[in-house]
């Protein structure tokens, strides 16, 4: 296929995917589960953050996490006490326990106490920079303030060091996006969908690579650059519109 005949083609599965009626199979069904926008962000940054294995797990996992907030997420995130980090302790998902989710109420805990939250972060990353990875690399730094990283590290992805950040770009398409299909909340207004980066794992990858979008065989930085610079000559207004596409051919209709 041609440019031409492959735009065509993502276009129709952007529009498939891109529908209501698949959030409850995703993990974007635990922020929808919320109203407030504060809640949405940080339930969205929780549930992306464990957003690897099987989907039904990390629904399960997600939705019983910020369950464990009395008050709801961001009551719970601006007005604990370090005490009430203890029933976290005991939190697994996978590599992802109960130290690392003590630390993730901390950092969230500075983030809106301090920083004016989540959104506030991302923002002024994007405006120093200019870029996402401006934006990534600012969460990150102050995420770590409170001391060194860690274990916790690995939870939390660094662009300079070449990581794909998958789960993030997946976190700031979910809060940046807006259009009227009902599945991206649109809440962010400072960070243009334009600027936003592809969510690459390893089934949008593979899908990339078997339709000649993506050349690079490692799944990092330089390969979301590659491909995000594909799909702007798509559509230069909002790129990451073909993570839906991308990803559904890979994960329900095995095209990689």
């Amino acid at each position: 296929m041609n440019d031409h005949d492959i735009q065509g083609f993502l276009d129709l599965k952007a529009d498939h995917y891109n529908n209501t009626t698949f959030i409850d199979s995703d993990p974007i069904l635990v922020p929808h589960m919320f109203t407030q926008k504060e809640d949405i962000e940080i339930a969205g940054l929780l549930t992306a953050t464990l957003a690897w294995g099987q989907r039904t797990t990390i629904i399960r996992n997600a939705t019983r996490l910020t369950g464990m907030m009395p008050g709801g997420p961001h009551a719970f995130i601006t007005g604990h006490q370090p005490a009430d980090r203890k029933p976290f302790l005991h939190f697994v998902h996978r590599t992802f326990n109960g130290l690392d989710c003590v630390w993730f109420l901390e950092a969230l805990q500075h983030m809106y106490n301090q920083h004016g939250g989540l959104e506030q972060v991302f923002t002024s990353g994007y405006r120093t920079e200019g870029t996402v990875f401006g934006a990534l690399k600012k969460f990150r730094e102050l995420f770590f303030t409170a001391g060194p990283a860690g274990r916790t590290s690995r939870h939390v992805p660094d662009v300079t060091a070449n990581s794909a950040a998958k789960r993030l770009n997946m976190f700031l398409r979910w809060m940046v996006r807006r259009d009227q299909r009902g599945v991206d909340f649109g809440l962010w207004k400072e960070i243009p969908s334009s600027a936003l980066m592809i969510p690459l794992d390893v089934h949008s990858g593979n899908t990339a690579r078997k339709l000649g979008l993506l050349h690079r065989r490692q799944n990092d930085w330089k390969a979301v650059e590659e491909l995000t610079g594909k799909l702007r000559e798509f559509d230069r207004d909002d790129p990451v519109e073909y993570d839906y596409a991308l990803f559904g051919l890979g994960v329900f209709e095995k095209f990689g």
